[in-house]
């Protein structure tokens, strides 16, 4: 009935502190590789930067039953020992009384640093599969007060966490259910959710009109709400105002790593491993075709080697893009992949070149008496019937394809927390040249 949530266990410790401590910037939301096979729903992990600052400059980030959350953008000034010590008490203490520890999924972590570790170790955890001696190791190194629970592994997520500096970034705004409605039926109003996904540009991934799925409530019992994602913070307010639902108890605005791909590497064939995400270019070498499932698969290769690809039932309506493919056409693919067989499970593809197609019109007309000619047979050419002549073509003329160049996405329901999709890749190109902005 109380499904669990890492986002709620950062909320928490938020509640505890906010009287003695400032949140220094807002907390962080990082999902981490989505293809480990023992992962967690949403694989994310959960950071807080804490301290005291020198100024009174604030941000409001949220509410927590009826009282404003802000953070500082101000530095920190370094905590006293016996502060670090309350500190870690309190995460300790709420890690241990709202992880599941019961789902044989769940293995939580939480750790503790005074400096942030290389950012290499972030890219590290969300594109391969990390290996939980190194990141011990590292905690050593720094001197961290960690704490692993299970088989440890949550150390991995906690450590990249604080590892990640933003290069592409989004928010999330997150609102909470009072605890008695935990495990209940949620109530948010879809076509509330249609409106403000209208209005609000710069919102993403709200709602999939053509499945009819409600992407920003969640389908475990879990103590959210819903969650709008956004590159606006101040734009997920106003959002979050025009979404019907039931009362909420607390809300929080994350900034994330969702919707940034950071999760995809670029490779040849031949470098691909399983668990990865990745970005190939090949050339389709066989007409899609699709399978028991409803799953349709096709082959691209490159100079190193030839590999499948694979649009899956749940992703709906893109099957139908990927089946107009054909052999020859030079794609992209975007996507995750999987062990056996080896197979790259598409969340997007660019067709970056189409061959021509050609279709026969007619057999084609003798030189000599202007008269059409008949078929020999199944791959055995023309013969005039009148003189003789032979030829081995018909006339034949282009077929209009059915598909064109640029790229196309799985639908809202089918995508990853990670996939940017396509409306933030045109924002970003349409904008590359005007500036830059500071990071949260």
């Amino acid at each position: 009935m109380n499904g669990g949530c890492t986002t709620y266990v950062a909320r928490t410790i938020i509640e505890k502190i906010m009287d003695d401590y400032a949140i220094i910037g807002y907390p962080r939301l990082v999902r981490l590789n989505p293809n480990v096979p023992w992962k967690t729903r949403g694989n994310g992990a959960l950071c807080l930067q804490v301290g005291k600052t020198r100024g009174n400059k604030r941000q409001k980030i949220g509410m927590i039953d009826g009282q404003e959350i802000s953070c500082s953008p101000d530095r920190s000034l370094e905590l006293s020992e016996s502060q670090q010590e309350n500190l870690a008490r309190i995460v300790k203490e709420t890690v241990e009384t709202q992880a599941r520890v019961d789902d044989e999924n769940t293995n939580p972590g939480y750790v503790l640093l005074q400096e942030k570790p290389p950012l290499d170790f972030y890219w590290k955890v969300v594109t391969t599969v990390v290996n939980l001696d190194e990141v011990i190791n590292l905690l050593h190194k720094h001197r961290a007060v960690y704490e692993g629970y299970k088989n440890k592994r949550g150390l991995i997520g906690a450590t990249a966490a604080i590892c990640w500096e933003p290069g592409d970034w989004t928010y999330e705004l997150i609102t909470y259910r009072p605890r008695q409605r935990w495990g209940t039926k949620r109530h948010v109003d879809a076509r509330s959710v249609q409106h403000m996904d209208a209005k609000y540009p710069n919102t993403f991934d709200n709602y999939d009109i053509e499945n009819h799925h409600n992407r920003i409530v969640p389908a475990s019992p879990c103590p959210i709400l819903y969650g709008i994602r956004g590159d606006s913070p101040d734009e997920l307010v106003m959002a979050s105002e025009q979404v019907k639902s039931e009362p909420i108890e607390s809300w929080l605005v994350f900034v994330t790593n969702q919707g940034t791909d950071d999760h995809l590497q670029r490779k040849s064939i031949d470098q691909i491993k399983p668990y990865e995400s990745v970005i190939v270019q090949g050339t389709v070498v066989e007409p899609p075709f699709t399978i028991q499932g409803g799953h349709v698969l096709f082959r691209i290769q490159d100079r190193t080697g030839i590999i499948d690809c694979a649009a899956y039932e749940p992703t709906k309506g893109f099957r139908k893009s990927i089946r107009k493919l054909s052999e020859g056409d030079i794609v992209e693919a975007y996507g995750g992949v999987r062990e056996h067989p080896l197979t790259i499970n598409l969340e997007k593809i660019n067709v970056k070149q189409l061959v021509p197609l050609t279709i026969k019109v007619e057999n084609p007309v003798c030189p000599t008496c202007g008269k059409h000619m008949k078929s020999k047979g199944t791959n055995q050419g023309y013969k005039c019937r009148n003189c003789g002549t032979s030829s081995s073509e018909p006339v034949l003329q282009e077929k209009k394809r059915s598909i064109t160049p640029g790229f196309y996405e799985v639908p809202i329901c089918a995508r990853r927390h990670l996939s940017k999709p396509l409306k933030r890749m045109m924002k970003q190109s349409a904008v590359a040249a005007i500036g830059t902005s500071d990071t949260p």
